[in-house]
């Protein structure tokens, strides 16, 4: 027992039974004694206490100083692993919580884990009180604090991680009621054990090295504090006045003994792979270790000297019938390594439960899934419970896709039933993942798809459907479409219904549901986990969308179905490779000019109109007299120059001619189509270039025409993002009957919006993506019967005044850019700069220094990622690479690629100004191109043009400071002799400055006379792919009209006469196409045998034909069940013309043709009725 006895300004600590001086505290001051360790006679440990000589010394001279003694408290020795931190006061914090996790540990497991997880907690807010390197972020929770780059400057990433176990399993213990194993709540001790031995070295007056001793773990305690909730926390703010006086003292120690810290490795044995990440896995996918989720489980039956294994994890159903088997690998290990292992155990499982199991290969950073269905593919995680449970039966319930039924009433032409039809023939019969469908606006691609879906819910081949879009509206409209058509699927639209998860089908934007991916969860854990949706259908499906939300599509995993209106051919060849087809080969496509021609769209006609302001600019000699004057006054320079020319691309852009406009709305006027007996201008939109640019042809529409716009209603109106309430408006123009009939548009329409009234289009602007002008050219092309007093709505206008036809007729466009946030950018110009840098001729110490400096700020923004994010989790591989500075050693080519394309893209932005950063961007461009060797010129003159701007206001002081160097930018040619060095100069000493950029352009109207210089009127030369057409059609026509008198005879298995022959001749060979299409589609086959082939034979002309063999008693069951599978066979296929299919199952399940027919002469009959089937489809 101890006894305390205070003075005013120092407490003594005696042992009670002694009498014996143990330490004494001086002004907060703790002086420890030295502490020896001896066994005693039962192996018990002994701690004795040395006291130093001068506290002797001190106690026994001056006594006075001690003469107020009494009992403070009294404790018994107790010995844990964390008992040193209470050597010293200012540890007081946190010490008693370390203390208490490791005494509560046999009794409560979850209170230890949470403990554990307090502690943690209390000394990371205990570091940002004393030391001055952490600077508070802006929540102070405990992922907040730990996340911070300070806080990574401090701990290096092993021990990073070791804190971020505890957090997880701290969590789980305090929040998810999840039963947490001994095992855990060690590990989670001597995490901390390791993180407290660190804290001790940095801020201690006199650290010692210690191991953690599992053996005190045996101790028991009296009463030891079960604490349940992680709730209680201590008051930072308060924490942080308390120390405030140690501050400086402690931050000095902390970095002079930091040096010397050597990290305690993390070992990622199998074990703690496990541990860390793939528990980690199963946890986030809500499974329960001990209950359906277990370790170890030995497996009788292996090829191997014992016969046993033991599967590393083994995921159970609610009847413990397995449902997965998981094999880990260490982190460092090839998942396949496991494969043939994986397979052997799930063999074992299969042959004892009658059911075989799921494979999961994995390392914590790679997983693959063996489904039993598909190939083996790459999967964000493992599968939860009812993920599995779902695929099960899904598997089990599913029913082939070769003899589909459409819905007629949902989609009812041929093409669509094609493309439906092809997308199953992919999912099923070539057993592919995934399918895109190329169909022309207005064609019916929402119908299709929906129809689709039906095909597969009906089916059985899935249950949860996921609709992607990218903009509100369409998402919108997609599920206004899933409602109509399939009124008894359950639907959600999660940008309107926030709380409305559980649908079947749901609609959302990519955005939307990268927000929900982490947050949303049910009364069963999480809910959308990797494999909660069975298919992800992707509206207009093309690169960039890709590219951007890429980490959505490798997180589900489902078949994917991916549509878009681009002309296949247009669609660039990334976009086929992303659903791994041929390039210009979809799995469907259905393009306008055969929609035109079938009937189902309208042809365009193009008025391409060129005005000289657009095509020229304005050229100042070339104005009349009194717009010269004009001229002069709006343009001219600051510097008293007058500009020769104004570029036509300033045009709409910062100089807005009110007189062009005026031109091109009276070509529309004039020249537009019109309804009510040629009295007013059909629906039409006007794609404008900005918002500003729309804003001014609106407001001189209504100077032009002031009249049409009456009783309120405005006649022309902009409909763009600036706007409240934009869906009403597009509501409005999409109605035939209402205000306004000109639509003027900056993006907002220019796809998914359905409006069959738009007679006319307009194109005030350029557009340089060929994928995007074909969605634009969409909005016109739909029906609309009696739009034209009476008459049908059978063409429309294009109104181009930018060359946009002439330009894509002369090259392809270009591609969609794969776009990257600019933090991202910034990282991976650095990583490539920190990649130059490795080369032996910048070996020098500047270089050096600067290199490392890139690569600490690099490991920085790493090491902030949030891990517990889906994106992150998809490429923590490469997170944990480059959290490390090591691995910046020796990087490739190979990495800075790898790192744009997977780790960049996660980059987070920091507190910095977008315009410091875009600065970033400039200047580390040129050092790349000086490294590179290559020329600068562009980047030059931006950033001439940046120092420019900044030199404009130099009444600033900041900017006064760095008036030397921008001296130097302007007026010397310091840039042009620059190298790294000055460039990063540069780079350091204005980025700050950019934000005193002079915001914004100037914006001039003016009213110049502008002339048409041409006008051209030219069809809409469409091309067109028509062989496919006429397949898909003539198939279509043919189950349409089984009621034509040759194909009803080849249905009910009639001879043909020539009066047929000739009958289907012309409907396949004049009506539908030509011979030369048949023949290039289906070869010389005979017409009837091929009319056959898609209607198969009628059931009832099948048993006819061969009731003399069903009908004989003389025929024994076998025999029976095989003619009964020709029947069948005959009757799906039409004919049986190869007979080798008789070798296959199911015609041998109970015996081959020689086992089954020892009489040939029965055989023989048989055939005989085969080859008059076949016959009868001869013509």
């Amino acid at each position: 027992m101890f006894q305390l006895l205070h003075s005013e300004d120092k407490t003594v600590v005696l042992d009670k039974n002694s009498g014996d001086t143990i330490y004494l505290i001086n002004n907060c001051f703790l002086y420890m004694p030295e502490q020896v360790f001896t066994l005693g006679r039962n192996n018990e440990i002994i701690l004795t206490f040395v006291p130093h000589q001068w506290l002797l010394e001190l106690y026994n001279d001056e006594p006075k100083l001690f003469n107020k003694t009494r009992i403070v408290y009294e404790w018994e020795v107790s010995m844990t692993n964390f008992d040193f931190l209470k050597q010293e006061p200012k540890f007081n914090s946190f010490s008693d919580v370390a203390i208490a996790a490791e005494k509560v540990l046999k009794i409560d497991e979850e209170s230890s884990v949470i403990n554990c997880r307090r502690a943690m907690e209390f000394a990371i807010k205990w570091m940002y009180s004393v030391d001055k390197s952490l600077e508070m972020p802006y929540q102070d929770n405990l992922m907040s604090l730990m996340s911070t780059e300070d806080f990574h400057d401090l701990v290096d990433d092993t021990l990073w991680k070791r804190l971020n176990l505890i957090r997880k399993i701290g969590n789980r213990a305090a929040h998810n009621g999840r039963k947490i194993t001994e095992d855990e709540a060690i590990l989670c001790l001597q995490n901390l054990f390791i993180f407290m031995d660190y804290v001790s070295y940095c801020y201690s007056d006199f650290y010692k090295e210690r191991q953690y001793d599992v053996n005190l773990l045996n101790e028991t305690y009296e009463n030891p504090e079960v604490i349940k909730s992680s709730d209680i926390d201590v008051d930072l703010q308060a924490l942080i006045a308390e120390n405030k006086a140690l501050k400086e003292a402690l931050t000095a120690k902390r970095t002079e003994q930091q040096k010397t810290y050597v990290p305690k490795p993390l070992d990622l044995s199998e074990y703690k792979t496990r541990k860390i990440y793939i528990d980690s896995m199963l946890l986030d996918a809500d499974w329960i270790e001990g209950q359906d989720w277990i370790n170890e489980v030995e497996l009788s039956g292996m090829p191997n000297k014992s016969e046993v294994g033991f599967a590393d994890y083994v995921l159970y159903d609610d009847s413990h019938k397995p449902l997965a088997v998981v094999e880990a690998k260490r982190t460092c290990v090839d998942v396949a390594k496991g494969r043939q292992q994986a397979k052997l155990y799930a063999d074992i499982l299969e042959k004892k439960y009658k059911r075989r199991p799921v494979v999961f290969l994995t390392n914590g950073f790679e997983t693959r899934i063996i489904d039993n269905q598909y190939p083996e593919r790459k999967v964000a995680a493992i599968y939860s419970k009812r993920d599995l449970e779902k695929l099960f039966n899904l598997q089990k319930m599913k029913t082939s896709l070769r003899h589909i039924s459409v819905d007629k009433n949902i989609a009812g032409r041929y093409y669509q039933e094609a493309a439906i039809k092809a997308a199953c023939d992919a999912f099923d019969n070539r057993n592919r993942r995934k399918a895109l469908l190329v169909m022309a606006t207005g064609s019916g691609k929402t119908r299709t798809v929906i129809a689709l879906c039906k095909v597969l819910l009906d089916a059985g081949w899935i249950r949860n459907i996921l609709f992607l879009a990218d903009r509100n509206s369409l998402v919108t409209q997609a599920k206004r479409n899933f409602v109509s058509l399939l009124p008894d699927l359950s639907c959600s639209n999660l940008v309107e219904e926030k709380d409305n998860y559980t649908a079947h089908c749901i609609f959302s934007t990519y955005q939307t549901m990268m927000n929900c991916i982490d947050s949303v969860r049910d009364d069963n854990g999480k809910l959308f986990t990797c494999g909660h949706f069975d298919l992800v259908i992707c509206d207009e499906a093309h690169r960039s969308i890709y590219n951007k939300y890429r980490d959505i599509f490798n997180y589900f995993d489902a078949p994917l179905v991916g549509l878009t209106a681009t002309p296949k051919d247009e669609i660039e060849k990334n976009t086929y490779e992303i659903f791994d087809l041929e390039n210009g080969v979809p799995t469907y496509g259905y393009e306008l000019v055969q929609a035109v021609k079938d009937g189902y769209l309208v042809d365009f006609v193009t008025v391409e109109s060129k005005t000289k302001f657009i095509e020229e600019g304005i050229a100042y000699d070339e104005l009349s007299d009194e717009d010269k004057a004009v001229y002069e006054d709006t343009f001219e320079f600051e510097d008293g120059k007058l500009p020769e020319r104004i570029d036509s691309a300033a045009l709409n852009t910062w100089v807005f001619n009110e007189d062009t406009i005026k031109q091109v709305l009276h070509v529309l006027m004039r020249d537009g189509l019109k309804v009510d007996y040629g009295q007013k201008i059909g629906k039409t939109i006007i794609f404008a270039k900005n918002h500003d640019h729309a804003e001014k042809i609106l407001e001189v529409f209504n100077k032009q025409y002031p009249e049409l716009s009456k009783n309120g209603q405005p006649f022309a109106k902009v409909i763009d993002n600036y706007m409240t309430y934009a869906q009403s408006a597009i509501d409005e123009f999409s109605d035939a009957d209402k205000m306004p009939q000109i639509a003027i548009s900056v993006d907002m329409l220019d796809t998914g919006i359905d409006v069959p009234e738009v007679l006319n289009l307009v194109f005030f602007k350029k557009v340089m993506s060929k994928a995007k002008f074909w969605q634009m050219i969409g909005r016109g092309t739909r029906l609309c019967p009696g739009l034209i007093d009476g008459e049908d709505k059978d063409k429309f206008y294009i109104f181009d005044f930018c060359g946009n036809f002439e330009f894509f007729r002369m090259n392809q466009g270009r591609p969609t850019a794969n776009m990257i946030a600019l933090q991202g950018a910034v990282f991976s110009l650095e990583f490539e700069i920190t990649y130059k840098l490795q080369s032996i001729e910048y070996q020098m110490d500047r270089l050096i220094a600067y290199r490392n400096k890139l690569v600490d700020k690099m490991t920085g923004k790493v090491q902030e990622l949030n891990r517990e994010n889906f994106a992150v989790r998809q490429h923590l591989k490469y997170v944990d690479t480059y959290s490390v500075e090591s691995n910046y050693q020796s990087i490739t080519f190979e990495d800075t690629l790898m790192v744009r394309d997977e780790l960049a893209p996660l980059i987070q932005p920091d507190g910095d100004e977008v315009s410091a950063i875009r600065f970033d961007a400039l200047m580390y461009g040129m050092e790349l191109a000086y490294l590179a060797g290559k020329g600068f010129g562009r980047h030059k003159s931006d950033l001439f043009k940046k120092v420019e701007g900044i030199a404009s206001v130099a009444n600033i002081p900041e900017i006064q400071v760095q008036s030397e160097l921008i001296n130097k930018i302007l007026h010397t040619d310091y840039v042009d002799n620059a190298g790294i060095d000055e460039f990063e100069y540069i780079r350091v000493g204005l980025r700050n400055l950019m934000k005193y950029l002079p915001k914004g352009i100037i914006k001039y109207d003016t009213d110049f006379t502008d002339e048409i210089l041409s006008t051209e009127w030219n069809e809409s030369e469409l091309e067109n792919d028509e062989l496919k057409n006429y397949k898909a059609k003539v198939e279509f026509y043919i189950r349409q009209h089984q009621d034509n008198i040759a194909i009803a005879k080849l249905k009910t298995n009639q001879p043909l006469t020539e009066v047929d022959i000739e009958s289907l001749e012309q409907i396949l060979w004049n009506e539908l196409g030509s011979k030369d299409d048949y023949e290039k589609e289906y070869g010389h086959k005979p017409l009837g045998e091929f009319v056959r082939e898609i209607v198969g034979l009628d059931m009832n002309a099948a048993k006819a034909a061969f009731s003399k063999f069903l009908n004989d008693t003389n025929l024994d069951s076998r025999q029976i069940y095989f003619v009964n599978q020709i029947v069948e066979y005959i009757v799906h296929n039409g004919i049986m013309k190869d007979l080798s299919v008789l070798k296959e199952s199911p015609f041998t399940d109970r015996g081959s043709v020689v086992e089954i027919f020892t009489d040939m002469t029965l055989w023989m009959n048989i055939k005989k009725v085969i080859d008059q089937i076949n016959a009868n489809a001869v013509a």
